[in-house]
């Protein structure tokens, strides 16, 4: 039983799953979205709060911590100077998963995950349903002319 167990394993040894997420937080962090496979995006979306919340505090005790999980400096300094003065009034919540379907190669299901309130982001709107289009396949041709003579 998995009681109380926290995180995905995802197939990978610890030090790759940490590598993976420390990579993928650092991307979100500096291009405030990121596009990813859902497994890692609902774990991403647990570590990219997180970080947020460090940057909220504004110590150096929590830029260091900050700074032992992203790779890149001047994106510490973006969270801390940034990101976290933007959500100073939200308590939580600051980042959104939208799923947007199968990658063609593998069929995997694919999610973006996006700083919510981001400048250059659409305001978010009521959930729509999206429409799918079938695919015309060889017999499809066919099934019309027949239909019609």
């Amino acid at each position: 039983m998995r009681h109380r167990v926290a995180g995905v394993k995802l197939g990978r040894t610890p030090a790759h799953r940490r590598a993976l997420f420390r990579n993928l937080v650092t991307a979100l962090l500096e291009h405030e979205a990121v596009r990813t496979t859902d497994a890692k995006a609902k774990e991403l979306k647990r570590w990219g709060d997180r970080l947020i919340t460090l940057g909220k505090q504004g110590t150096l005790h929590a830029r260091r911590r900050a700074a032992s999980i992203v790779q890149r400096r001047q994106v510490v300094k973006k969270l801390f100077d940034e990101i976290a003065p933007r959500y100073a009034t939200r308590a939580g919540g600051y980042t959104r998963v939208t799923k947007l379907g199968v990658r063609l190669g593998d069929a995997a299901a694919l999610s973006v995950v996006e700083l919510v309130d981001r400048p250059g982001a659409e305001p978010e709107k009521g959930k729509k349903k999206p429409t799918r289009r079938r695919a015309e396949t060889k017999q499809e041709p066919r099934r019309r002319r027949a239909a019609a003579g």
